[in-house]
């Protein structure tokens, strides 16, 4: 049963966040973590940048073909991020430490799926490219720390910022997270070897809900109200993590 459940958990979250650009890191891991009985910790953080690869490939494709995409706001970001990405794949923190980080991220992960960000009726302007490499540099280096793409940090500092449309911002951040998900685990490839040998049914609900998500949400797709739930879910994980 707990296996059917995280397979079932996985297709919502990939649905859910490739429907926003983003490979769903983030609710792989708080599916992880509420089943830690199922899942070792030290196999969370190569699963989810595998599941993220795979999801936000689809989402790349989805959203580039659609031409909600843009390679001059997306390189400065990517330039500064591969790098440190992959320095924080090199990184193994204490068990305690990780769960501490990755709690917190989740937290505000939910904060961010709860929170409906839409920069349609601002001017879009450019990035000081200083801050952007900055920036970049900033969510690689703790997308490798973790185990996520980035997308999560990276979307609503677009949008408040006011440096991409929303539609475009999601194009950007699947790119985005792809590239930093490679470079972590590239930082780390023996912890592939670790990976559960149970992994490719969770493959394959992930490349499931990724098409369907991404495809749904680089034509016309709100999944507000279902993003709330799953950040009941999250912020439940996040505290999870912290406290147990």
């Amino acid at each position: 049963m707990a296996e059917i459940g995280i397979i079932l958990a996985i297709f919502v979250v990939a649905l859910l966040y490739s429907s926003v650009g983003h490979g769903g890191a983030s609710g792989y891991l708080a599916v992880m973590a509420l089943f830690p009985f199922f899942i070792e910790p030290s196999v969370t953080k190569p699963t989810a940048f595998i599941l993220n690869v795979f999801v936000a490939s689809i989402g790349t494709w989805q959203f580039y073909k659609a031409g909600y995409f843009s390679w001059k706001i997306f390189l400065p970001f990517a330039i500064a991020s591969i790098p440190l990405s992959f320095v924080g794949g090199m990184i193994t923190l204490p068990i305690t430490t990780y769960k501490v980080i990755l709690g917190v991220v989740l937290i505000l992960a939910a904060l961010r799926l709860a929170w409906k960000l839409n920069a349609a009726n601002s001017e879009v302007k450019a990035a000081p490219l200083w801050v952007a490499l900055i920036i970049g540099a900033v969510i690689g280096l703790l997308s490798g720390l973790i185990g996520v793409g980035g997308g999560i940090f990276l979307t609503p500092i677009l949008l408040l910022k006011n440096w991409s449309e929303t539609k475009v911002a999601a194009g950007i951040s699947a790119m985005f997270i792809l590239v930093n998900s490679i470079a972590g685990l590239a930082g780390n490839p023996g912890q592939i070897a670790a990976l559960p040998q149970h992994i490719w049914p969770w493959i394959g609900a992930a490349v499931i809900g990724g098409l369907i998500g991404s495809t749904l949400g680089s034509k016309k797709f709100n999944s507000l109200t279902l993003r709330r739930v799953l950040a009941v879910v999250l912020l439940f994980a996040g505290v999870k993590m912290i406290l147990v």
